[in-house]
């Protein structure tokens, strides 16, 4: 009674689960497809174990332990594919084909379901520890590791559950009635058993919403055009670096960029082409740049880099790079070829300046470029009646 009690509600959690990861299907998460399979397969084997002695041995026990085995199996693969890392299939094929053919052959071979419980055992430990490696290892950057520590953390005592059941198997001087029978440790052991999915699942769904918020928050932030920052959010990170700037008494400076005469290239190649020159503009400003740049659009075809630990001249040397490597990139299309070039100003901060005063002054640095002709880089130093005036 226990045991098919045990059973049923955790084929109930298993189906809850099930629907609740079918639902996130269509948010087209990598990974979320095999957790599927995953449950469905929990949802085959359990009822199978639960109608043993109703049904033919064999669905009971190769069959509901195979299907079990293949539900882990396919939860490993979905956590590949959600982290970006290989599934490994054909392995994990010939793994639950080596343990199908042990258990098939310690069922009809030489009936010993002592030596099945360890070889169960053994494959559940070996798999949930690997689901267990494979998420610790690959927590995306930049994420809250909270949600990936937590189900590693399950696979982890999972595993120890089933290690505890193969060796207590193991040490068992003979396979009897009492293998079986319903006492404290075993049904713990069913327990640990049969919730192994449904708290797995709970927690790949607890790293789907990491995923979609971490989704979400990247469309909010970036320009939906070019993927460069978007304004608001370059401002906000261009004030913490401010904030860090002055802790660190380190340096920082901003480069304004403007794409020289965008209108002409607009009613030349079309809003199409123009649109091109914007997104290839920023991959090359993407390869140029260091890690720890911060680069956004302003708006139409201007953008600004802020530049952590960069005096004036290492600015000016930035700046220069991206002013060469702009005029020898030709953009090509269905509407021909672009050749365009870009005018920068460059503004190193000043202790305590607003985020405001600094963009003013790199405006006023493109400004001058812009009436000198474009294609040029200019830096704005403020002269000493400014600084004394902005102290005062």
């Amino acid at each position: 009674m226990l045991t098919t009690s045990l059973l049923a509600i955790t084929s109930l959690l298993s189906f809850m689960m099930l629907l609740i990861v079918g639902s996130l299907l269509r948010s087209r998460v990598a990974g979320v497809r095999e957790w599927c399979l995953a449950n469905v397969a929990v949802l085959i084997s359990l009822p199978l174990f639960a109608l043993r002695g109703v049904v033919p041995d064999f669905l009971s026990i190769p069959i509901a332990n195979i299907a079990l085995a293949g539900g882990l199996l396919s939860y490993y693969a979905g956590c590949a594919r959600f982290l970006g890392q290989p599934t490994h299939w054909q392995v994990l094929g010939a793994s639950l084909g080596v343990l199908a053919a042990a258990i098939l052959f310690w069922f009809y071979g030489t009936d010993n379901p002592q030596v099945r419980v360890i070889i169960v055992s053994a494959y559940h430990t070996t798999m949930l520890l690997a689901i267990a490696q494979l998420i610790a290892r690959h927590i995306p950057p930049r994420r809250h590791p909270y949600n990936y520590w937590l189900t590693a953390s399950l696979a982890t005592v999972f595993a120890i559950g089933h290690a505890v059941r193969g060796v207590v198997f193991g040490l068992t001087p003979a396979p009897g009635p009492e293998l079986y029978a319903p006492t404290a440790f075993n049904a713990a052991m069913l327990t640990i058993g049969t919730i192994v999915m449904p708290a797995m699942t709970m927690g790949a769904v607890m790293m789907i919403h990491d995923a979609m918020l971490a989704t979400a928050e990247e469309a909010a932030n970036r320009d939906y055009l070019t993927g460069a920052l978007s304004r608001k959010h370059f401002d906000l990170l261009a004030r913490q670096e401010m904030a860090r700037a002055l802790a660190r008494s380190l340096p920082l400076s901003i480069v304004v960029i403007d794409l020289d005469h965008f209108k002409q290239i607009n009613d030349t190649h079309g809003h199409a082409g123009g649109d091109t020159v914007l997104r290839e503009f920023v991959k090359l400003v993407r390869d140029v740049l260091r890690e720890g740049d911060i680069f956004g659009r302003l708006g139409g075809e201007e953008f600004a880099v802020l530049l952590p630990g960069t005096d004036t001249p290492g600015a000016i040397r930035i700046a220069e790079r991206l002013r060469t490597q702009a005029s020898r990139h030709l953009v090509a299309g269905p509407f021909g070829v672009c050749h365009y070039t870009l005018s920068g100003g460059v503004a190193t901060w000043h202790a305590h300046e607003s985020l405001e005063a600094l963009c003013m002054r790199a405006d006023r640095a493109l400004y001058a470029a812009k009436i000198s002709g474009r294609n040029l880089v200019l830096s704005d130093v403020l002269s000493s009646d400014e600084t004394a005036s902005e102290a005062g």
